[in-house]
């Protein structure tokens, strides 16, 4: 892989740069490495259970020197989305925090007479009684938006269903289509692009998912490098139509092809 034209980087976190509460090898001194050599990056995150400025404390008490404005999450798409189409009524099924960066956007009363619903890994949240109050909010005329609809993750106790087989589900039962705001969406990472003032063709995505990282980098006119941390599966590699541009054993390696 040719990196001499490379401007810049978008990277993943969990996964990446750390799994549960622990930094994965060599990953502070890569985004180090990056800051000394000057390349910009956004931490380009398909996380929504927490907040942007719980997510820069956490990174902070990790040891990264990463700033909140560097960090884009998919309710920050969202909160853009809603405030560009004028609709603010929205049933959040979420978890943790991560209404907070809905605040003074997004509006609840907890009737079935809203907008938009909004799906995010939830975990436990996911009930019958929230998913079919979703269902009631889809079936009177709320459109559906998905922070993401990645199938599953790698949570500190094990891999673990994600956003997405939920949202498949309420698509399934109502016929609707999901918003997809998140990763993959070429939106999401057009908004993180315009914010670095860089080229797709300049910038390389950093990931472990082969789909939502890769494949939607490649989407959005970008380059690609797999880390095998994270999420990553060999199997999934290979039975996958996309074809990173490197595959790398994890982030702590980037200076070794730069």
């Amino acid at each position: 892989m040719d990196m001499r034209d490379v401007k810049g980087f978008l990277i993943d976190l969990d996964g990446v740069l750390y799994t549960g509460d622990i930094p994965l090898p060599g990953a502070r001194k890569a985004m180090e490495f990056l800051t000394e050599r000057g390349y910009p990056f956004r931490c380009v995150s398909n996380s929504t259970r927490k907040c942007r400025a719980t997510i820069a404390a956490r990174l902070k008490k990790l040891g990264f020197g990463i700033p909140k404005r560097a960090i884009f999450t998919p309710t920050l798409a969202a909160v853009r989305y809603m405030q560009e189409t004028g609709k603010h009524r929205a049933y959040l099924l979420t978890t943790g925090d991560v209404d907070r960066d809905f605040a003074g956007t997004c509006t609840d009363d907890g009737s079935t007479n809203v907008d938009y619903v909004i799906v995010g890994d939830a975990g436990d949240k996911m009930t019958y009684a929230s998913m079919n109050h979703a269902f009631r909010c889809l079936m009177e005329g709320a459109d559906l938006i998905a922070l993401e609809k990645d199938r599953y993750w790698m949570a500190p106790d094990g891999i673990s269903l994600s956003a997405g087989p939920f949202v498949a589900a309420l698509e399934s039962a109502t016929g609707k289509t999901a918003t997809v705001v998140g990763k993959p969406s070429k939106a999401f990472f057009d908004l993180a692009l315009r914010d670095m003032g860089l080229a797709a063709d300049g910038v390389v995505m950093i990931g472990d998912d082969i789909l939502a990282d890769i494949g939607g980098a490649q989407a959005a006119g970008m380059r690609g490098i797999l880390v095998r941390t994270g999420k990553f599966r060999e199997e999934a590699l290979e039975a996958a139509l996309i074809k990173p541009a490197a595959v790398i054993n994890s982030v702590g390696d980037i200076g070794t092809i730069l």
